[in-house]
């Protein structure tokens, strides 16, 4: 169970370090759609590769990011039954949902999709519509996104059986730990507050 546990903690490393970096794609999706518009209205011109781009980076941001959301807890549950049952049941369901739904999808996703973006490479498979750009980039965030929510989706299985056996706490329990914004925010506060003291 250890080396279990270690290939788990190796995920979520994975993981939360993609989650990082993924963000930077919607950021450059919102540039390129915001540029993109400037140009039309001003220059009456555009290009079908902006607005490719755009949804490929979009798509990437969606895929990629799953197993992100599946390690913070974020994805969706009906949490108003979920929640009012006991910690070792809630357990118990994951692990049915994780072995019962998660994996085999994830399996059939890729059993499917790995063809599909295999054909567009061999191919050079290019978008229909003028000026459009290659499509195998974007099929392959298809196989890539159901990899790693794959891996992220065994790593929370591998941590509700650890738990299960008391190995290791409660893995659904956020351990918050404070942005760079909540420390300045503190930082000042406790200036102001020995400021005040001082005054008096």
């Amino acid at each position: 169970m250890q080396q279990l546990l270690k290939f788990s903690r190796l995920v979520d490393r994975l993981t939360s370090k993609l989650g990082s970096l993924v963000i930077w794609l919607i950021l450059g999706s919102t540039l390129i759609s915001a540029a993109n518009a400037i140009v039309r209205k001003t220059f009456d011109t555009s290009s079908n590769a902006f607005l490719e781009i755009q949804w490929y980076l979009f798509s990437a941001s969606f895929l990629l990011a799953a197993g992100y959301t599946l390690l913070n807890g974020e994805h969706v549950k009906i949490d108003l039954i979920y929640n009012r049952w006991s910690t070792r049941a809630r357990m118990w369901v994951d692990v049915f949902g994780f072995s019962v739904f998660l994996t085999p999808v994830c399996l059939v996703v890729l059993y499917f999709s790995l063809p599909f973006f295999w054909q567009a490479f061999q191919s050079g498979e290019v978008s229909g519509n003028a000026g459009g750009l290659i499509r195998w980039p974007v099929y392959l965030m298809l196989p890539l996104g159901f990899t790693l929510l794959l891996l992220q989706g065994w790593s929370e299985l591998i941590k509700r059986v650890a738990f299960l056996k008391g190995l290791i706490e409660d893995p659904t329990v956020k351990k918050h730990e404070k942005t760079a914004e909540e420390e300045l925010a503190e930082a000042i506060r406790q200036r102001e507050a020995e400021a005040a003291a001082a005054k008096n």
